[in-house]
C-alpha cells in the first residue's frame, strides 16, 4: 500500500484549542482506517511544521480525501501538506527501470 506523509501546521483556532487537540487527534486518527488505511507514526515537531503523520493509504484519492477532511467534530485545527513517499525498495525498483 502506498505511503503518504502529512506535514501539519496548526491554524489559529488550533493554537487557541491546543489542549483539546491531543484528545481529538486520537479520534481523528481512526479516520485513516475509514479511508482504508493504516496510521504508521505521528510526531509532534517544533520548527516550520507542528506535526508529521505517516500513513499507508490505498490510493492518491484516499490520501487527498483524508487531507481535505475536517476532524470528526468538524473543526479545522490544522492545514496540511501531503506528499507521497516511496520506500527505499520501491525507489530502487523505479530507478532500475530507467533507460
Amino acid at each position: 500500500m502506498p505511503h503518504y506523509i502529512f506535514l501539519v501546521k496548526f491554524t489559529d483556532e488550533g493554537i487557541r484549542n491546543i489542549k483539546s487537540i491531543a484528545a481529538d487527534a486520537k479520534e481523528g486518527f481512526k479516520e485513516v482506517e475509514e479511508f482504508g488505511g493504516k496510521l504508521k507514526d505521528v510526531y509532534c515537531l517544533f520548527g516550520e511544521y507542528d506535526a508529521i503523520l505517516i500513513a499507508e493509504l490505498p490510493s492518491d484519492e484516499a490520501a487527498a480525501s483524508l487531507a481535505l477532511s475536517p476532524d470528526p467534530k468538524g473543526n479545522l485545527w490544522y492545514r496540511s501538506e501531503t506528499m507521497k513517499a516511496f520506500t527505499l525498495e520501491e525507489f530502487t525498483d523505479n530507478v532500475s527501470k530507467l533507460p
